[in-house]
């Protein structure tokens, strides 16, 4: 029997990165329904350009992928399906969304989900030094840089954000 102690705010996602000897930094807040990552940003002082939504879509045979966008930003839905070759994309269902990822629609992370998926980064992203994404659990986000979040999912950048 182990004696070892878990994090108190281990999930999935961390416990993935941990495994990996990734370093990131945790950064929990107060949650706060239908707060997204505006409310995360302000609670915790952060610019919401560099904390980025994780969104779980799907194609039209009902394939789920993953898109990573600038929390103040919106994704063109159109810009992502001409990027990655479908004829459309569209927001999961958050019921779907959660069977898919395992994680509450609020507290998704990119990393240890359920069903291995494509990962889509907002290519801007890229341009952060830093960014803030869930760690896995509503009301806390993990840092790292960008690239290293590519590297680790070898998500592919896209440009679909909304135009400004």
């Amino acid at each position: 029997m182990s004696t070892r102690r878990q994090h108190p705010t281990e999930t999935p996602a961390t416990a993935w990165l941990r495994s990996r000897g990734v370093e990131f930094s945790l950064h929990p807040y107060e949650y706060v329904e239908h707060g997204g990552a505006a409310w995360g940003a302000q609670a915790l002082g952060l610019d919401p350009h560099a904390v980025v939504k994780t969104l779980v879509m799907q194609d039209p045979s009902a394939r789920p992928l993953v898109v990573l966008m600038h929390g103040d930003r919106q994704v063109s839905t159109k810009n992502l399906a001409r990027a990655i070759g479908a004829k459309q994309v569209q927001p999961c269902d958050p019921a779907v969304a959660e069977r898919h990822s395992g994680y509450q629609v609020g507290g998704t992370s990119p990393f240890a989900l359920r069903k291995p998926m494509p990962v889509y980064l907002q290519l801007s992203v890229l341009e952060l030094p830093r960014m803030y994404v869930n760690a896995g659990r509503r009301g806390l986000l993990l840092g790292m840089p960008p690239q290293q979040l590519q590297q680790l999912l070898q998500a592919l950048s896209v440009d679909c954000a909304l135009a400004a």
